[in-house]
């Protein structure tokens, strides 16, 4: 199965770390971040899940859920997130998916032939509250994911839906963001940007962030 940027993600059931979980149920009126791992106990998804735990205050601030998931048992998981409590100093707030039958993976395209015929390489998707796919990003196995960026691109999607505005490359919460070429008509720019803009090109209108 093929998913597309604003595809509905699919939904399923399927045992985790915290029991049954029916995962648009489970997401509510939350953003998810849902990312895939090839096996428990391994170095570089070890650290991802620490990262991740840490990282809490800043999923929460968002309004976002994550949620990993593993081809191996729930009972491993759970032996894993104890090894990343210890030896992290951490608590892992979020719940492992456990798919043994790899229903979830073929769901989201996880595995890779090339690279596994088995394991799930690195995959990481971002579900809107509607449950449409706003982001996937695929890492190969032995290379771990930049969360810095899972944030950034976060905050420029909530950013966006909210206002009418586009984001600059390499942007971070706080810079200048775009009038996109759809808004020309100089009433609507002033009603919608009242801060004002620059105009260093006919084509780049950058204005002040707006309030979120």
């Amino acid at each position: 199965m093929t998913l597309r940027l604003g595809d509905t993600a699919p939904d399923f059931e399927q045992d985790s770390t915290i029991g049954r979980l029916k995962f648009h149920e489970w997401a509510g009126d939350s953003w998810v971040v849902l990312f895939s791992h090839p096996a428990d106990f391994t170095p570089v998804c070890t650290t991802e899940l620490g990262l991740t735990a840490k990282l809490k205050p800043e999923f929460d601030k968002r309004n976002v859920k994550a949620i990993a998931l593993s081809v191996d048992p729930a009972d491993a998981h759970k032996d894993w997130i104890r090894d990343i409590e210890e030896t992290q100093q951490t608590v892992v707030g979020f719940p492992i998916i456990a798919d043994a039958d790899r229903k979830v993976a073929t769901l989201y395209d996880m595995i890779h032939p090339e690279q596994s015929a088995t394991a799930t390489v690195r995959s990481l998707f971002v579900i809107d509250p509607a449950k449409k796919i706003r982001l996937q990003i695929t890492y190969p196995m032995s290379t771990g994911r930049n969360f810095d960026e899972v944030l950034r691109v976060i905050d420029a999607l909530q950013l966006t839906d909210k206002h009418t505005v586009a984001t600059p490359g390499n942007w971070k919460d706080g810079d200048d963001v775009i009038i996109p070429l759809t808004v020309q008509d100089p009433e609507v720019i002033k009603q919608k940007y009242p801060k004002g803009y620059n105009a260093p090109r006919p084509y780049l209108r950058l204005t002040p962030q707006p309030n979120k």
